[in-house]
């Protein structure tokens, strides 16, 4: 698949390990309001699940102005709060998948681009154990998001 849009709105995370599912999570619940809620032509969703480092930011496309990135992080809010973050602000921590790829080294190739973060400080990450379904904190933290990204878009 290519991604040919000049702003690409990524949900990234685990959706087996309880609030490591926020990401796609909120982008599912964005596709499914399109009709009352349209995005710009030239906005493109993506559920990335886990795949983001390894073949998302990989292959960047000339096309790109801006990322916007719904992940959680753990940057001392409380579960559900939201923040808008810089992929230089992004706290250390666990952000890797299985084979050890950062999700946030792939975003340093993509100099031209805008890199936006929109961050859930998530209640519960059940890795290794599977656990499906967000926190109901996270859930409520989830219009806040949306919200974010359309201001993001110019909407």
């Amino acid at each position: 698949m290519t991604y040919d849009a000049e702003v690409l709105v990524v949900g990234c995370g685990n959706v087996l390990f309880k609030d490591d599912g926020f990401g796609p999570a909120t982008i599912d619940e964005i596709e499914k309001h399109l009709k009352e809620r349209p995005l710009p032509d030239n906005v493109m969703t993506i559920d990335a699940g886990t795949s983001a480092p390894h073949y998302l930011f990989s292959l960047p496309n000339p096309m790109w102005k801006k990322i916007i990135i719904l992940d959680i992080a753990n940057f001392g809010g409380k579960p559900g709060d939201i923040k808008i973050l810089s992929k230089d602000e992004m706290p250390v921590g666990k952000y890797q998948d299985p084979h050890s790829i950062s999700v946030v080294d792939p975003l340093d190739e993509l100099d031209d681009v805008e890199i936006v973060v929109i961050a859930c400080q998530p209640e519960k990450v059940s890795s290794p154990f599977v656990e499906y379904g967000l926190c109901d904190s996270v859930k409520e933290g989830m219009s806040k998001a949306i919200d974010l990204v359309y201001e993001e878009v110019n909407i």
